[in-house]
C-alpha cells in the first residue's frame, strides 16, 4: 500500500510540471524513500540522481561563445578547449583548456567564465609579425642574426620568444669574443595587430683577455706555458687573429693541451685543478687562471710486450718500440708504440687484436714499467655503412677515403684514419664518424655525419722577389667539381719577366681506381734579357698519373708536348744562344718516385725526403736527351723551435746524338744558390757575359732556424745558412766559354716571416768560394700573398 501511494505522488507530480522534464518514472525508485526496504532497488546512483536534479541541469554546458578573435577562426579556439558541449561545469577542466589555450602561443591574454549555461572564452590575440630588423649590428650580419633567431616575419609574435632570441642573439656576440654586447627589443605596432620587431644592438669592444697566469707551475715558467696553449693574451699585433678573444671551449681545449705537453714531457701525475676566467670590474677583459698541480717527473722502466693471441711472437712486437728503459716518461710515445703494433698486426691479418698498456707506477723510484699487453678483441664486423649531409658530394666520393666497407672488421684505428682522410680533402667543414650495434651481437653500423662547405674559390696574389720583380696572379679553382671531387682550375700570372696562363684539370680517383690522373695546358713567356739576352715562349700541355706504392712512397709519371721558341733581345747576343734561335718541339716522357716522412710540407720540422725524376725526350719532336734529377732532405729538431736541416740536390743531362739546347739546361744561383744572382754560376760566354747554362749540376744547404725571442705567435724566425754546389759542362767549347766547373759557395743569415699578408723571407748572403766571372748578390727578398 504504501509502495503504491508514492508511485501514484510520483506520477501526478509529472503530469503537472513539479518534476524536471524528461526524468523518467523509473528513476524514482524506492531506495529513494524514507523507510523503504534495504537492497529494494538495484541502482544506488538513483537517488542522487533524483535528489539533485535541478542542479544537474543547470551545470551542463549548453553554449561556447568565442570572443575577441581576429585572424583564429572560432573552431580553432574550440578545438584547443578541454569542455566540450554537453559536458558539466567542472573547474578543473576549465583550468585545464585555460592552459592549453596559453600553451598554444597564439594569444597574449585568455578569460573563461560561465555566464548561465554558456562557457565563455574571451581572448587576445598575439600579433602577427611584420617585419624583424636589426640595428647597430656592424659585426655580425643581419643574415647569420636571423639564421640564430625563432621568430621570423609572418609568425605570431610572443615575448617569451623574443626574450629567447635576445638571448640567442648574444650568445653570437660571445661566441666571437664581445660580452659587453647588449640587446634591447623594440615593439612597434602597426594596423591590423601586426608589429614590426627592432632589436637594437649595442656590440661593445671585442673581450680580450688581458692576462693569463698559472699558479703552481714550478718546472715551467709561465711564458713556456702560454706558448703550449692557444689561448693569447692581448696584443695590438694580433690584430688579425681571434686567439686574444675569451672563449669557453678553447679554454677547455687549452686544459687538454696543458695536460698533453705535460705527459709529454715526464709528468704523469700532471692534472689541471682548475681554468677560471673572470670578468674585469669594468668588463675590459678577462683574467685567465689556470691552476696545476705538476707532480713528479718519471722515467720509463721495464718496458716489454706481452701476447695471448696464437702466433704472435712478442719478441719481434719489441722492436716497434719507439722509446727504451731510461727515457723519460711520454704519454705520446706509448700512444704511438700502440699505433705501430695495432699497424703491424693488422698488416699480417690480426684484424680482431687489442692493445692495451700496462702500467705499474713506482712513486718512490719515479719510474713507470709498461707492458704492451696483446689479446684477441672483440669479433665485430662492420654491418652497413650510413652517409648523410652530403647534399652535393656523391656518396662515392666519400667511401673511397673510408677504409674500411661492408664486411670488414671493425677497427677504431681504422675509423681515426677515414676521418683524417676525410678532413684532408677540404670538402667539409665537420665529418664525424660514429657507430651504433648492429642486428647481430657483433655486428655494428658505421654513420658518416658531413657538413659540406663551399669548395670554389677565387684567388688574386701579390707579391715581389729579387728575381722576378713585383708579381700578380689570378686564379679561380673548384677542388670538388660536381661533386665528384675532381680539381679544375685555371690561373693567369704576370711578373716583370714572366707571363703565364694555365688550365689544369685532376680526378684522384681516375676510373674508380686509386690512380690520381690529370691534364694540364699551358703557355709561358719568359724574359731572361738580363741573364742570357733573349726571351722563351712555351706552349704545351701535359697528362699525368700518380700513385701510391706504400705509404709514403709515390710515383707520378707524365707526358709532355711542348714547342718552346727562342727570340734574341740584344743586339750583340751570344753566337752560342743566337744560333739556337727558333723554335723546337719537345715530346718527354718522365716519372718522379718520392718517398716523404716530413710533418709538414711547406714547413718542415722534422722527418726526411727523397726523390728522382726521370725525363726522356725522343718520342718524336726534334729534341733528344735523358735528364736526371736527385733530390733529399733531412729535418732534425734540437729544442723548441731549433731545427736543423741538410738538403740537397743534383741532377745530370745525357746527350742522346742532339745538342742540349739552352730552354733545357739547368741553371744554378738566386733561390737554389744564395750569394749569387739567378743563372749567376756556371757557364759563361766571355764576349758577351750571357749565361749559357750547363748539363751537370749540385747544390747543398745546411741550415739552422731559431726563435728570435719574439712572441711564437709571431711566425718569425732567423736562419743562418751556407749554400754549396756548382754547375758544369755546356755542350759549346770555344775560347769564349768559361767553364770551370769549380765548387761554389756561401753563407748567410736570414729572417722568414709568416705574415697575415704571406710569407716573408729575407736573406743576406756572401760568397766565399767563387770564379771572377760569376755573378754575385749580397740582399734577397720575397714576398708573396694570396687572397
Amino acid at each position: 500500500m504504501r509502495r503504491t501511494l508514492w508511485w501514484a505522488l510520483g506520477l501526478s507530480a509529472a503530469v503537472v510540471g513539479l518534476l524536471p522534464p524528461g526524468l523518467a518514472l523509473a528513476q524514482l525508485s524506492p531506495s529513494a524513500i524514507p523507510g523503504s526496504p534495504k537492497g529494494a532497488s538495484p541502482n544506488p546512483s538513483a537517488a542522487s540522481s533524483a535528489g539533485s536534479g535541478v542542479s544537474n541541469s543547470e551545470d551542463i554546458v549548453r553554449e561556447i561563445r568565442i570572443e575577441g578573435t581576429q585572424r583564429i577562426e572560432p573552431a580553432t579556439v574550440r578545438s584547443y578547449l578541454t569542455l566540450q558541449l554537453g559536458d558539466k561545469f567542472d573547474t578543473e577542466k576549465m583550468d585545464e583548456s585555460l592552459k592549453s589555450l596559453f600553451a598554444t602561443g597564439l594569444f597574449a591574454d585568455v578569460t573563461l567564465s560561465r555566464q548561465g549555461n554558456t562557457l565563455v572564452v574571451h581572448v587576445i590575440e598575439n600579433p602577427i609579425i611584420n617585419r624583424v630588423a636589426f640595428e647597430g649590428n656592424s659585426k655580425i650580419e643581419d643574415k647569420q642574426l636571423m639564421d640564430e633567431i625563432q621568430l621570423k616575419p609572418r609568425t605570431v609574435f610572443t615575448r617569451t620568444k623574443v626574450q629567447e632570441d635576445v638571448k640567442r642573439i648574444l650568445d653570437v656576440y660571445r661566441r666571437s669574443g664581445r660580452f659587453a654586447a647588449t640587446v634591447d627589443p623594440k615593439v612597434i605596432t602597426l594596423p591590423e595587430n601586426r608589429v614590426d620587431l627592432v632589436y637594437e644592438i649595442h656590440e661593445g669592444d671585442k673581450t680580450k683577455v688581458t692576462r693569463i697566469s698559472f699558479i703552481g707551475n714550478h718546472v715551467f715558467s709561465d711564458r713556456r706555458l702560454r706558448e703550449v696553449i692557444q689561448t693569447t693574451e692581448s696584443a695590438w699585433w694580433r690584430f688579425l687573429t681571434t686567439n686574444d678573444t675569451y672563449d669557453p671551449d678553447r679554454l677547455t681545449f687549452d686544459r687538454e693541451l696543458l695536460r698533453k705537453f705535460y705527459l709529454a714531457n715526464g709528468y704523469a701525475d700532471f692534472r689541471v685543478v682548475s681554468a677560471v676566467a673572470e670578468l674585469a670590474p669594468d668588463q675590459s677583459g678577462f683574467y685567465v687562471t689556470f691552476t696545476l698541480e705538476e707532480g713528479d717527473r718519471y722515467k720509463f722502466g721495464k718496458i716489454g710486450v706481452k701476447s695471448t693471441v696464437k702466433d704472435v711472437d712478442p719478441k719481434q712486437l719489441e722492436d716497434l718500440i719507439t722509446f727504451k728503459e731510461g727515457d723519460w716518461y711520454n704519454a705520446d710515445e706509448v700512444e704511438n708504440t700502440i699505433k705501430k703494433i695495432s699497424d703491424q698486426l693488422g698488416n699480417h691479418g690480426y684484424a680482431f687484436v687489442d692493445v692495451r698498456p700496462r702500467v705499474n707506477r713506482d712513486r718512490n723510484k719515479k719510474i713507470i714499467d709498461i707492458t704492451f699487453d696483446v689479446q684477441e678483441g672483440p669479433r665485430v664486423y662492420v654491418e652497413r655503412i650510413n652517409i648523410k649531409g652530403n647534399t652535393r658530394t656523391l656518396d662515392k666520393v666519400i667511401r673511397r677515403e673510408l677504409q674500411f666497407a661492408e664486411g670488414d672488421a671493425f677497427s677504431t684505428q681504422k675509423i681515426e684514419e677515414s676521418r683524417r682522410r676525410l678532413k684532408n680533402l677540404g670538402f667539409f667543414e665537420q665529418s664525424d664518424i660514429s657507430n651504433t650495434p648492429g642486428s647481430q651481437p657483433d655486428t655494428t653500423i658505421v654513420n658518416v655525419d658531413v657538413k659540406e662547405k663551399p669548395t670554389g674559390q677565387v684567388s688574386v696574389g701579390a707579391g715581389y722577389s729579387t728575381t722576378d720583380g713585383a708579381i700578380g696572379d689570378f686564379g679561380i679553382e673548384e677542388k670538388n667539381f660536381l661533386g665528384r671531387g675532381q680539381d679544375v682550375s685555371a690561373q693567369f700570372a704576370i711578373s716583370f719577366r714572366t707571363q703565364q696562363i694555365n688550365g689544369s684539370f685532376t680526378d684522384p680517383y681516375f676510373m674508380d681506381t686509386n690512380i690520381t690522373a690529370g691534364v694540364d695546358i699551358f703557355k709561358i713567356l719568359t724574359d731572361y734579357t738580363t741573364e742570357a739576352g733573349y726571351k722563351q715562349s712555351t706552349t704545351g700541355g701535359t697528362l699525368r698519373a700518380g700513385y701510391s706504392i706504400i705509404d709514403d712512397l709515390t710515383q707520378t709519371w707524365h707526358y709532355t708536348i711542348r714547342q718552346d721558341t727562342i727570340g734574341i733581345t740584344t743586339n750583340t747576343p751570344s753566337q752560342f744562344i743566337a744560333q739556337q734561335s727558333g723554335s723546337a718541339v719537345t715530346s718527354q716522357i718522365g716519372q718522379l718516385l718520392m718517398y716523404d716522412k716530413r710533418d709538414d710540407r711547406l714547413d718542415p720540422t722534422s722527418g726526411y725526403f727523397w726523390s728522382i725524376g726521370n725525363d726522356f725526350a725522343g718520342l718524336g719532336g726534334s729534341v733528344r736527351y735523358l735528364r736526371n734529377k736527385v733530390t733529399a732532405g733531412d729535418y732534425y729538431p734540437i729544442a723548441d723551435q731549433w731545427v736543423a736541416s741538410l738538403t740537397g740536390e743534383a741532377g745530370y743531362i745525357q746527350k742522346l746524338g742532339k745538342p742540349i739546347r739552352i730552354v733545357d739546361s739547368f741553371f744554378l744561383g738566386g733561390d737554389n744558390l744564395r750569394g749569387f744572382r739567378t743563372a749567376g754560376v756556371g757557364p759563361r760566354d766571355a764576349s758577351t757575359g750571357d749565361a749559357l747554362g750547363g748539363r751537370e749540376y749540385f747544390t747543398s744547404t745546411a741550415d739552422l732556424s731559431f726563435p728570435l725571442g719574439l712572441p711564437k705567435e709571431f711566425g718569425i724566425v732567423g736562419h743562418v745558412f751556407t749554400d754549396v754546389g756548382t754547375l758544369t759542362l755546356v755542350d759549346e767549347k770555344g775560347p769564349n766559354v768559361q767553364d770551370t766547373g769549380s765548387i761554389r759557395a756561401s753563407a748567410g743569415v736570414g729572417i722568414a716571416w709568416k705574415s697575415p699578408f704571406g710569407p716573408i723571407r729575407v736573406d743576406i748572403a756572401k760568397p766565399y768560394l767563387k770564379e771572377n766571372f760569376d755573378r754575385t748578390q749580397l740582399f734577397r727578398f720575397s714576398f708573396g700573398t694570396r687572397f
